[in-house]
Protein backbone atom coordinates (compact mmCIF):
# COMPACT_ATOMS: atom_id res chain seq x y z
CA UNK A 1 0.00 0.00 0.00
CA UNK A 2 1.36 3.11 -0.94
CA UNK A 3 0.99 6.28 1.87
CA UNK A 4 2.57 9.00 0.56
CA UNK A 5 0.14 12.06 0.46
CA UNK A 6 0.61 14.90 -1.16
CA UNK A 7 0.45 18.63 0.63
CA UNK A 8 -2.49 20.57 -1.01
CA UNK A 9 -2.11 24.09 -1.36
CA UNK A 10 1.91 24.05 -1.17
CA UNK A 11 3.81 24.65 -3.55
CA UNK A 12 7.89 25.88 -2.30
CA UNK A 13 9.16 28.89 -4.50
CA UNK A 14 12.50 28.07 -5.26
CA UNK A 15 15.09 28.32 -8.11
CA UNK A 16 16.73 24.89 -7.95
CA UNK A 17 20.52 25.32 -9.04
CA UNK A 18 21.68 23.47 -12.20
CA UNK A 19 25.36 22.91 -10.51
CA UNK A 20 26.72 19.66 -9.67
CA UNK A 21 25.43 18.74 -5.97
CA UNK A 22 29.16 19.23 -4.35
CA UNK A 23 28.75 20.92 -1.01
CA UNK A 24 27.82 19.32 2.34
CA UNK A 25 24.20 19.44 2.63
CA UNK A 26 23.55 18.65 -1.11
CA UNK A 27 25.65 15.49 -0.90
CA UNK A 28 24.04 14.10 2.29
CA UNK A 29 20.63 15.54 1.20
CA UNK A 30 20.82 13.53 -2.18
CA UNK A 31 22.07 10.21 -0.11
CA UNK A 32 18.94 10.22 2.22
CA UNK A 33 16.55 11.03 -0.50
CA UNK A 34 18.58 8.56 -2.47
CA UNK A 35 18.18 5.99 0.36
CA UNK A 36 14.56 6.44 1.74
CA UNK A 37 11.52 4.37 0.26
CA UNK A 38 8.81 6.70 -1.94
CA UNK A 39 6.25 5.74 0.96
CA UNK A 40 8.79 7.64 3.21
CA UNK A 41 8.85 11.76 3.28
CA UNK A 42 11.99 13.78 4.28
CA UNK A 43 11.66 16.07 7.12
CA UNK A 44 14.72 18.36 7.42
CA UNK A 45 14.73 19.42 11.30
CA UNK A 46 16.56 22.73 11.20
CA UNK A 47 16.45 23.47 14.82
CA UNK A 48 19.68 25.01 15.65
CA UNK A 49 20.56 25.74 12.76
CA UNK A 50 20.62 29.05 11.10
CA UNK A 51 18.27 30.44 8.22
CA UNK A 52 21.34 30.04 5.81
CA UNK A 53 21.40 26.60 5.57
CA UNK A 54 18.06 25.90 5.87
CA UNK A 55 17.74 28.13 2.57
CA UNK A 56 20.85 26.42 0.99
CA UNK A 57 18.96 22.70 1.71
CA UNK A 58 15.27 24.31 0.13
CA UNK A 59 17.17 25.24 -2.73
CA UNK A 60 18.13 21.54 -3.45
CA UNK A 61 14.33 21.13 -3.47
CA UNK A 62 13.35 20.50 0.10
CA UNK A 63 10.01 22.00 0.94
CA UNK A 64 9.22 20.67 4.54
CA UNK A 65 11.24 21.98 7.52
CA UNK A 66 10.76 20.76 11.32
CA UNK A 67 11.28 23.41 14.17
CA UNK A 68 11.00 22.67 18.04
CA UNK A 69 11.11 26.18 19.52
CA UNK A 70 8.48 28.90 18.46
CA UNK A 71 11.24 31.98 18.78
CA UNK A 72 13.94 30.47 17.29
CA UNK A 73 11.64 29.45 14.49
CA UNK A 74 9.42 32.62 13.87
CA UNK A 75 12.89 34.96 12.97
CA UNK A 76 13.90 31.81 10.71
CA UNK A 77 10.18 31.74 9.01
CA UNK A 78 10.00 35.29 8.61
CA UNK A 79 13.54 35.40 6.74
CA UNK A 80 12.62 32.48 4.40
CA UNK A 81 9.63 34.25 3.18
CA UNK A 82 10.24 34.20 0.07
CA UNK A 83 10.72 30.44 -0.53
CA UNK A 84 6.96 29.85 0.46
CA UNK A 85 8.19 26.63 3.21
CA UNK A 86 5.96 23.86 4.91
CA UNK A 87 6.91 24.26 8.58
CA UNK A 88 6.20 21.44 10.98
CA UNK A 89 6.13 21.94 14.97
CA UNK A 90 7.44 18.85 16.57
CA UNK A 91 8.53 19.65 19.81
CA UNK A 92 6.74 19.54 23.00
CA UNK A 93 4.07 21.44 23.01
CA UNK A 94 3.59 23.82 26.16
CA UNK A 95 -0.50 25.50 26.12
CA UNK A 96 1.09 28.81 26.42
CA UNK A 97 2.64 28.52 23.10
CA UNK A 98 -0.40 26.91 21.74
CA UNK A 99 -1.82 30.31 19.61
CA UNK A 100 2.09 31.49 18.19
CA UNK A 101 2.39 27.78 16.85
CA UNK A 102 -0.98 27.67 15.34
CA UNK A 103 -0.31 30.98 13.75
CA UNK A 104 3.10 30.28 12.29
CA UNK A 105 3.19 26.47 11.59
CA UNK A 106 1.41 24.35 8.65
CA UNK A 107 1.40 20.77 10.63
CA UNK A 108 2.08 19.88 14.63
CA UNK A 109 3.14 16.81 15.37
CA UNK A 110 3.01 16.81 19.32
CA UNK A 111 -0.54 16.97 20.57
CA UNK A 112 -0.37 14.31 23.17
CA UNK A 113 -3.73 15.04 25.18
CA UNK A 114 -7.87 15.92 24.72
CA UNK A 115 -6.93 18.92 26.36
CA UNK A 116 -4.23 19.52 24.41
CA UNK A 117 -6.27 19.27 21.11
CA UNK A 118 -9.35 21.13 22.52
CA UNK A 119 -7.07 24.11 22.79
CA UNK A 120 -5.44 23.40 19.38
CA UNK A 121 -8.89 23.38 18.13
CA UNK A 122 -9.94 26.31 19.97
CA UNK A 123 -7.38 28.78 18.97
CA UNK A 124 -7.15 27.26 15.28
CA UNK A 125 -10.64 28.91 15.18
CA UNK A 126 -10.45 32.09 16.36
CA UNK A 127 -7.23 32.64 14.22
CA UNK A 128 -9.36 31.31 11.25
CA UNK A 129 -6.46 28.24 10.46
CA UNK A 130 -6.66 24.42 10.18
CA UNK A 131 -3.65 23.15 11.15
CA UNK A 132 -2.87 19.37 10.10
CA UNK A 133 -2.21 17.71 13.74
CA UNK A 134 -0.33 14.46 14.35
CA UNK A 135 -1.21 13.04 18.03
CA UNK A 136 1.90 11.93 19.93
CA UNK A 137 1.43 8.29 21.16
CA UNK A 138 3.97 6.49 23.90
CA UNK A 139 3.34 2.55 22.89
CA UNK A 140 6.54 1.68 25.33
CA UNK A 141 7.72 3.05 29.26
CA UNK A 142 9.83 5.90 28.45
CA UNK A 143 9.54 8.31 31.53
CA UNK A 144 11.33 11.32 29.51
CA UNK A 145 8.68 11.97 26.86
CA UNK A 146 4.93 12.30 26.72
CA UNK A 147 1.96 10.84 24.46
CA UNK A 148 -1.11 8.72 24.72
CA UNK A 149 -1.52 4.89 25.06
CA UNK A 150 -3.18 3.01 22.65
CA UNK A 151 -5.98 2.36 24.78
CA UNK A 152 -6.20 6.74 25.74
CA UNK A 153 -5.99 7.26 21.97
CA UNK A 154 -9.05 4.76 22.15
CA UNK A 155 -11.26 5.78 24.80
CA UNK A 156 -11.00 10.14 23.10
CA UNK A 157 -10.94 9.48 19.63
CA UNK A 158 -14.14 10.28 18.79
CA UNK A 159 -14.16 13.33 20.81
CA UNK A 160 -10.76 14.19 18.91
CA UNK A 161 -12.56 13.44 15.83
CA UNK A 162 -15.37 16.06 16.64
CA UNK A 163 -13.30 18.83 17.14
CA UNK A 164 -13.21 21.74 14.85
CA UNK A 165 -10.31 23.20 13.22
CA UNK A 166 -8.04 20.47 12.65
CA UNK A 167 -7.28 18.15 10.08
CA UNK A 168 -5.93 15.17 12.55
CA UNK A 169 -3.70 13.10 10.14
CA UNK A 170 -1.79 10.79 11.78
CA UNK A 171 0.25 9.48 14.63
CA UNK A 172 3.82 10.26 15.86
CA UNK A 173 5.79 8.63 18.48
CA UNK A 174 9.59 8.30 19.51
CA UNK A 175 11.81 5.11 19.93
CA UNK A 176 13.73 4.86 23.91
CA UNK A 177 16.92 5.71 23.58
CA UNK A 178 18.21 2.83 24.76
CA UNK A 179 15.75 0.44 22.57
CA UNK A 180 17.95 -2.16 20.37
CA UNK A 181 17.00 -1.99 16.55
CA UNK A 182 14.70 -4.68 16.20
CA UNK A 183 13.18 -3.79 19.35
CA UNK A 184 12.65 -0.05 17.37
CA UNK A 185 11.20 -1.35 14.27
CA UNK A 186 8.58 -3.48 16.79
CA UNK A 187 7.36 -0.65 18.37
CA UNK A 188 7.38 1.48 15.06
CA UNK A 189 5.34 -1.36 13.62
CA UNK A 190 3.04 -1.16 16.30
CA UNK A 191 1.98 2.76 15.56
CA UNK A 192 1.90 2.24 11.91
CA UNK A 193 -0.80 -0.69 12.55
CA UNK A 194 -2.51 1.73 15.23
CA UNK A 195 -2.60 4.50 12.67
CA UNK A 196 -4.43 1.98 9.86
CA UNK A 197 -6.90 1.00 12.59
CA UNK A 198 -7.71 4.44 12.70
CA UNK A 199 -7.73 5.14 9.16
CA UNK A 200 -5.25 7.52 9.46
CA UNK A 201 -2.14 8.15 6.73
CA UNK A 202 0.66 9.93 8.59
CA UNK A 203 3.12 8.03 10.89
CA UNK A 204 6.06 10.38 12.19
CA UNK A 205 8.42 8.16 13.25
CA UNK A 206 12.12 7.79 13.04
CA UNK A 207 15.24 10.14 13.04
CA UNK A 208 18.73 10.77 12.27
CA UNK A 209 20.08 7.42 14.09
CA UNK A 210 16.39 5.21 13.34
CA UNK A 211 14.87 6.57 10.27
CA UNK A 212 16.10 3.23 8.94
CA UNK A 213 14.02 0.87 10.54
CA UNK A 214 10.59 3.43 10.87
CA UNK A 215 10.93 3.39 7.28
CA UNK A 216 10.82 -0.32 7.17
CA UNK A 217 8.08 -0.09 9.55
CA UNK A 218 5.71 2.41 7.42
CA UNK A 219 6.88 5.64 8.57
CA UNK A 220 5.45 8.71 5.98
CA UNK A 221 7.90 11.36 7.99
CA UNK A 222 10.91 10.75 8.71
CA UNK A 223 12.62 13.67 11.11
CA UNK A 224 15.81 14.63 10.25
CA UNK A 225 18.18 16.73 11.35
CA UNK A 226 21.96 15.95 12.10
CA UNK A 227 22.33 13.47 9.56
CA UNK A 228 20.88 15.96 7.14
CA UNK A 229 22.48 19.60 8.87
CA UNK A 230 25.33 18.10 10.87
CA UNK A 231 25.98 19.16 14.39
CA UNK A 232 24.04 22.11 15.81
CA UNK A 233 25.03 25.72 15.63
CA UNK A 234 22.76 27.57 17.12
CA UNK A 235 21.83 26.82 21.14
CA UNK A 236 18.32 25.89 21.69
CA UNK A 237 18.33 25.99 25.28
CA UNK A 238 15.67 28.44 25.67
CA UNK A 239 12.05 28.00 26.61
CA UNK A 240 9.82 27.77 23.39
Amino acid sequence: MDRTTSSPGVSCSIKRSSEPLTDSFAARWQVLQAARPTSSRLLAVSKGHPAASVRSVAELGQCDFGESRVQEALPKQEELIDLNLRWHFIGRLQSNKVRPVVKAFDVIHSVDSLALAERVSRIAVEEGRQPEVLLQVKLRPDPSKGGLSADELGAIWSDLQALPGLRISGLMTMAPLEMAADQRKALFSDCRALADRLALAECSMGMSTDWKEAAEAGSTWLRIGSALFGPRLVSTDAAN
